[in-house]
């Protein structure tokens, strides 16, 4: 039962109770906290999940979580200190297609151009990484 536990906790990004604690823990170790919005059932959160975000955070490359767009029950602390839910967040920050992937830095800013569905599968991995160097360079400058 145990490996079924860790094999479906490894098939997710964690859902984080608070934002500006993950921005945090992902700023004292340089990187952005990368926020992926997905929707059950995605096959291009999924895609982006599976074979980008997850295989980055498993080798300790990035600090990536999501946020499920229909959560309207969760309890979500924002990066001002205010309980909102999932669903609010996303639609807060006009994510309004899923996937989008956002980066910010601790204090709640983003730090690079939205990735915003996917227009180019083959080229992905290279926008993901390029926002990732400009949140990375942004963050040093603070």
């Amino acid at each position: 039962m145990t490996d079924l536990s860790n094999a479906a906790a490894n098939s997710a990004l964690p859902v984080p109770t608070s934002l500006r604690g993950a921005a945090q823990a992902a700023a004292a170790r340089g990187e952005p906290l990368v926020v992926m919005t997905s929707l059950t059932g995605c096959p291009y959160c999924a895609m982006v999940r599976n074979h980008y975000l997850l295989p980055m955070r498993r080798e300790g490359l990035v600090h990536a979580v999501q946020l499920d767009v229909q959560d309207r029950t969760g309890n979500l602390q924002g990066f001002d200190g205010q309980i909102t839910t999932p669903a609010e967040q996303a639609r807060a920050w006009k994510a309004r297609f899923t996937p989008t992937v956002l980066f910010f830095g601790p204090d709640g800013r983003e730090l690079a151009e939205r990735l915003v569905g996917i227009a180019v599968p083959d080229f992905y991995g290279e926008y993901l990484e390029a926002r990732l160097a400009e949140s990375r360079r942004k963050l040093k400058q603070r």
